[in-house]
């Protein structure tokens, strides 16, 4: 039996999720998309069929609602959470969990009677995958260093818009909003780094309130070392890269390919053949395929009662390595 989901929120977030709505049609129905903005829901409906709800009481009323995506900006989403799971509504709820730490703590911990998945939808990309089996599986031996390079560009025009790169809408700028996707790909491979030594700074190449650039030391829990450099003025835009150095071998990421090499001569490498992963101007140049995966796993979860990939609990992770990182480097 399809779960009946609703969208809360019908901004540029949007268009990836009701793609992906749309190719599991038979696993999920639409019962409300939402939008507090006439003209956002007018926008959507020439796009998709889905019925539409102009108050989001209509969706918490509705006992045949059996979960809620939440893609609304970061500073609503503590607020949305708690009524949404008071409701007894399973959340899957947009990137980052909130603008703080603190705030993050509390709305896991609001929505600890439901369902809450993260979307985090770098763990579904093959290649991804195929790291963490690596690991998982001793290929690489114990890991000595993990590091994150995220060289991602935005144009002065896309901090313009009202609200972004602000620590009141998305509660920081580079770590927080673009380079959450690789940390928490890091912090999946390599567990939680313990000691953090770094910088932060917004540059000349933006007129914005919050980071452009980030450098960091990490020590992980497990005695690895690694490094972060994080920053959205690398123009054009360049695949962020993850490098696992172990006793064994070493696992290269880098974007959507893996190549790795292992001291008994063998190697592994996988390609997904893709497009733009949004490190450039545009930030929603990719293909929806990894919103379809995790959504699925989002509905198994659901089926299965278990927790999602990316739950709210496991995000946390990646809050406190970006917490960490800006207090540091302040």
């Amino acid at each position: 039996m399809a779960s009946r989901v609703a969208l809360v929120g019908l901004g540029m977030a949007v268009t990836p999720h009701a793609k992906s709505l749309v190719d599991l049609k038979q696993r999920a129905e639409v019962a409300y998309a939402y939008s507090p903005s006439a003209e956002r829901r007018r926008k959507f409906a020439e796009r998709f069929a889905f019925p539409l709800a102009d108050r989001l009481e209509t969706i918490l009323d509705d006992r045949g609602v059996d979960a809620v995506l939440i893609l609304a900006p970061p500073n609503t989403h503590l607020e949305l959470v708690e009524r949404c799971a008071a409701a007894g509504k399973h959340i899957l709820l947009e990137k980052p969990l909130e603008i703080t730490l603190s705030r993050a703590e509390q709305l896991v911990q609001k929505a600890s009677n439901v369902t809450l998945g993260i979307v985090l939808q770098h763990r579904f990309r093959p290649a991804a995958e195929k790291v963490h089996e690596l690991l998982a599986s001793g290929r690489l031996g114990k890991l000595v260093s993990a590091s994150a390079s995220i060289g991602n560009w935005r144009p002065q025009s896309y901090y313009d818009q009202p609200g972004r790169g602000t620590r009141a809408r998305d509660g920081g700028g580079v770590l927080l909003t673009q380079g959450i996707h690789t940390l928490d790909l890091l912090t999946w491979f390599a567990g939680e780094a313990t000691e953090v030594k770094a910088y932060s700074t917004t540059t000349p190449v933006h007129r914005m309130e919050t980071e452009d650039l980030a450098c960091a030391a990490l020590q992980f829990e497990s005695g690895a070392l690694g490094v972060v450099h994080a920053t959205t003025t690398a123009y054009p835009g360049y695949p962020e890269r993850i490098e696992l150095i172990g006793t064994q071998g070493t696992a290269l990421l880098e974007g959507t390919t893996l190549r790795a090499q292992f001291m008994d001569g063998t190697s592994a490498e996988l390609k997904t053949e893709a497009a733009a992963g949004g490190t450039g101007a545009d930030p929603m140049a990719f293909p929806h395929d990894w919103h379809r995966l995790l959504l699925a796993d989002f509905l198994d979860a659901l089926e299965q009662r278990r927790a999602p990939r990316s739950s709210g609990r496991e995000t946390l992770k990646v809050h406190r390595l970006i917490e960490r990182i800006l207090r540091s480097g302040g």
